[in-house]
């Protein structure tokens, strides 16, 4: 199937336990979990499109931060092919849909989804925002290093003061 029939969202949020992903309920089955999706509507992109499944099905905001992969499957014996963005928690809206969401970590997200193509979906996304984050701890530890390596620097270019000891030793050897 080449042309998108729905859009979807993977969407994210930090906190400071570490990223948490966004599941709804599925509809009409009690304790499944997926990401919010639903179909493309006449002159809708599917990016628009999973923008507005995520406020409807889980009454969250969200910005798109890139597009994810496509991901075939069967809905009501019916092919259909999903188009899947990352984005990022952006707020709160009313949601239309009377669902069940949770935020939950990587790993518990991973256990909670109903396939292997959701969880598949998940791991890619969780590698794009853990890239995203992890450089800014790097450039922390890289720059407390460089003004670590500064203020040595600097140290080292103070004169040295030389205690009292070490200075009589060296006028009594040149006295005898």
């Amino acid at each position: 199937m080449s042309r998108s029939t729905h859009g979807g969202a993977v969407v994210f949020k930090l906190t400071v336990e570490g990223p948490r992903y966004l599941l709804v309920e599925a509809s009409g089955r009690r304790d499944r979990w997926v990401f919010p999706k639903g179909r493309v509507e006449d002159g809708e992109s599917t990016a628009e499109t999973a923008l507005r499944e995520v406020a409807e099905e889980a009454g969250v905001r969200a910005r798109p931060v890139r597009r994810l992969r496509h991901v075939e499957q069967k809905q009501d014996g019916k092919a259909i092919s999903i188009a899947y963005f990352l984005m990022a928690y952006a707020g709160r809206t009313t949601p239309l849909d009377k669902r069940r969401i949770r935020w939950l970590a990587f790993d518990e997200a991973a256990e909670a989804l109903d396939s292997e193509k959701n969880r598949r979906l998940l791991r890619s996304a969780h590698r794009m925002v853990s890239l995203a984050t992890q450089p800014r701890d790097r450039i922390r530890r890289t720059a407390a290093r460089l003004a670590d390596w500064l203020v040595l620097g600097a140290l080292s270019l103070l004169p040295r003061r030389r205690s009292r000891r070490g200075r009589r030793k060296r006028t009594r050897k040149k006295r005898d």
